[in-house]
């Protein structure tokens, strides 16, 4: 058997065979980047006829400035809401939406709150929301019907009412026991308004005593033996009739009238000299 030896390839064949391999990368390069000059001459061509249309649009179909200026958001809380809109009218921006709230202690028809709120930097003609006091919120009268009298207006003030005053009433519950308001329960008032408080005075136990032909001391005293009070005094002229004398009361002799109540007399007025 023979064998053929091995020679080793000369120096210029080796070289032929790497110039070849470099030609092949070369023409694989160029390629590559011609196929990537054409993307890119592809793309620069599309972005230059968007930006072109964006252009002509912005310019001529609807024209605006390219760079919007920014306006401060005045303050407008406090204000009515007529003067509210005229200031932002001003500021080159839109009052927009308009909300009603209650609110406890601005009058109706104040703005109370804006969104965006005050320095705050807007694009012009931005819009800005407000909110409108209806004022405070409605309350309603407290029950306090059978409640002592100071109990009652502590609880007619702590529901941000006031005791407008006190009128007595002729009724079956203890004395000093409230037996009504005005305005009834439940009413809805403004906080602050008052309210008048109808305090029983007792039953009509104590028949009134007739009073005619007394004087006004002995009228007083007869009538705080029975537990009555002496009331409003009148006068009126009565020729022939001792003056100083009592000739006529309300309610009349025999009414029952509660503990504490009060009668009014009228007295003969002296003639004049």
């Amino acid at each position: 058997m023979r064998f053929r030896r091995h020679r080793p390839q000369s120096f210029e064949l080796q070289w032929r065979s790497w110039f070849r391999s470099l030609q092949g990368i070369g023409h694989l390069w160029n390629r590559q980047m011609n196929r990537r000059r054409r993307l890119i001459v592809g793309g620069s061509a599309i972005t230059a006829m968007f930006l072109f249309g964006y252009l002509f649009a912005a310019i001529f179909l609807f024209p605006a400035p390219i760079f919007q200026r920014n306006q401060d958001v005045p303050r407008v809380t406090g204000l009515s809401l007529a003067d509210a809109r005229e200031a932002i009218e001003e500021a080159l921006l839109v009052a927009s939406d308009t909300e009603v709230v209650s609110h406890p202690d601005a009058p109706y028809g104040q703005v109370v709150w804006q969104d965006p709120p005050p320095k705050l930097a807007a694009p012009r003609g931005s819009g800005v929301s407000l909110w409108v006091s209806r004022g405070p919120r409605p309350v309603p009268v407290p029950d306090v019907a059978g409640y002592e009298q100071a109990l009652a207006a502590g609880l007619i003030e702590a529901a941000g009412l006031r005791v407008a005053r006190i009128d007595t009433s002729v009724a079956p519950q203890e004395r000093g026991v409230v037996v009504n308001t005005r305005p009834p329960a439940g009413q809805s008032l403004v906080p602050g308004e008052g309210v008048i408080l109808f305090v029983s005075v007792g039953a009509p136990t104590i028949a009134v005593p007739e009073l005619s032909g007394f004087t006004l001391e002995e009228a007083r005293d007869a009538l705080e033996e029975l537990g009555l009070v002496l009331g409003s005094t009148r006068t009126r002229r009565t020729p022939g009739s001792a003056p100083g004398l009592i000739v006529g009361q309300e309610p009349a002799a025999g009414t029952l009238s509660a503990p504490g109540a009060a009668v009014n007399v009228i007295v003969i007025r002296g003639e004049r000299p």
